[in-house]
């Protein structure tokens, strides 16, 4: 986040002026977009992006759309007790009905599947930990399956699993489509400044400034949906979101064998096969935990052939199939595992939301209907309130 002093073209060009600057289009900041919006259709948004949209991980993920949050729902349960376990799960359940009400609606051309995701366990005591989870959310009416080696083997074409659960109802999609299509939606009222990479801000009486590497931008509010870089933009964040990365890498078409996107060993790692054939596969940061944070999206060795090697072992059907794609993505973890939105306490003319704990497509279009409600002054849930911390 610099702007080098003879790269800087601002002073030859005049302040663009907006009613609410949103740095970020991604998921998080496309869906503010959209919320505002709907609060109040005649706001003059500027969307500023430091690539182009959904360049961050709102298009390097594997495209789950699932429930609940990070950890299964039993460990939730433990943290936070039923009760507000069954809010944070109801949250993101209402996400995806968000989503499907308003932006995906009947879309064929996003690759939307609602087929459920699988919790695989690789041990035994895995497994009971699983049909714990099972076992706890049943007796609250959340659909789960629990199935046994031989039906996550003809259901998932995966060998060598003890066992493992299914939600029923979460769902993946095409992210970057996705993104588009939310994009679509606003972009009547919405002006999208690409390679605009924000340095800093400036108070300036009632209003603030935003310098970039594309000019000068004026705004009453300024939002920032910078999920793992916005402790680049202030320190208060430092403490809160940390930056880690994600590694993945995508295997050439092969016949269709999976009933739906996949996690296994306690959600560090996950795994799909998309529509068209292709499988995606993710995950491995516990290996080389020193070099999984920051803001470098580079792919390493070692975790690269542990993912390659988890193919091998536990999906046959795809040892020999040539890889296609690898690729990092950086994603932000909040210290809780929620996510969190609110306004910065030294300016409150910029308010936030991120933190999302790999599950944006999960959380974040949710979070952001929040975030409108609480500019415009409503209340909202405490476990996604900025000032539990």
């Amino acid at each position: 986040m610099s702007v080098s002093f003879w790269l800087d073209q601002t002073s030859e060009n005049q302040k663009r002026n907006f009613d609410v600057c949103i740095v970020g289009a991604g998921i998080a900041g496309l869906s503010t977009a959209y919320w505002l919006l709907q609060k109040e259709p005649n706001l003059k948004i500027a969307l500023l992006e430091k690539h182009q949209i959904s360049y961050g991980a709102s298009g390097r993920n594997a495209g789950f759309i699932t429930c609940g949050s990070v950890e299964h729902f039993n460990r939730l349960v433990q943290t936070h007790g039923e009760d507000l376990a069954l809010e944070i799960w109801s949250f993101s359940e209402r996400n995806l009905s968000l989503l499907k009400e308003r932006i995906i609606r009947n879309d064929k051309n996003l690759d939307f599947e609602q087929n459920g995701s699988f919790s695989l366990a690789s041990t035994e005591k895995e497994f009971e930990e699983l049909k714990k989870t099972a076992e706890i959310m049943n007796s609250h009416n959340v659909p789960i399956e629990t199935l046994s080696s031989q039906e996550i083997e003809q259901r998932l074409g995966a060998v060598h699993f003890a066992g493992g659960i299914k939600y029923v109802s979460d769902a993946s999609i095409n992210p970057a489509l996705l993104c588009q299509k939310i994009w679509k939606k606003i972009a009547h009222q919405t002006t999208l400044f690409e390679i605009c990479e924000v340095s800093h801000f400036e108070k300036m009486g009632s209003q603030s400034i935003i310098r970039t590497s594309n000019g000068d931008f004026q705004s009453d509010l300024i939002i920032l949906a910078t999920n793992a870089y916005s402790s680049l933009f202030d320190s208060y964040f430092s403490d809160k979101i940390y930056p880690t990365k994600g590694q993945m890498l995508c295997l050439e078409p092969s016949p269709k064998v999976m009933e739906g996107p996949c996690y296994a060993n306690f959600v560090l790692d996950y795994f799909r096969q998309l529509p068209s054939g292709e499988l995606l596969i993710g995950g491995f940061r516990q290996l080389e935990k020193e070099t999984e944070v920051g803001y470098s999206d580079h792919i390493t060795p070692r975790i690269q052939e542990a993912l390659h090697d988890f193919v091998r072992k536990y999906l046959p059907q795809f040892k020999d199939s040539k890889v296609t794609h690898r690729w990092a993505g950086i994603m932000g973890f909040s210290a809780d595992g929620q996510p969190m939105i609110g306004s910065l306490p030294n300016n409150p003319q910029i308010f936030f939301l991120g933190g999302f704990t790999a599950h944006g497509l999960g959380l974040a279009f949710h979070t952001a209907e929040k975030l409108v409600r609480l500019i415009w002054g409503e209340s909202i849930p405490d476990f996604i309130s900025a000032r539990r911390f």
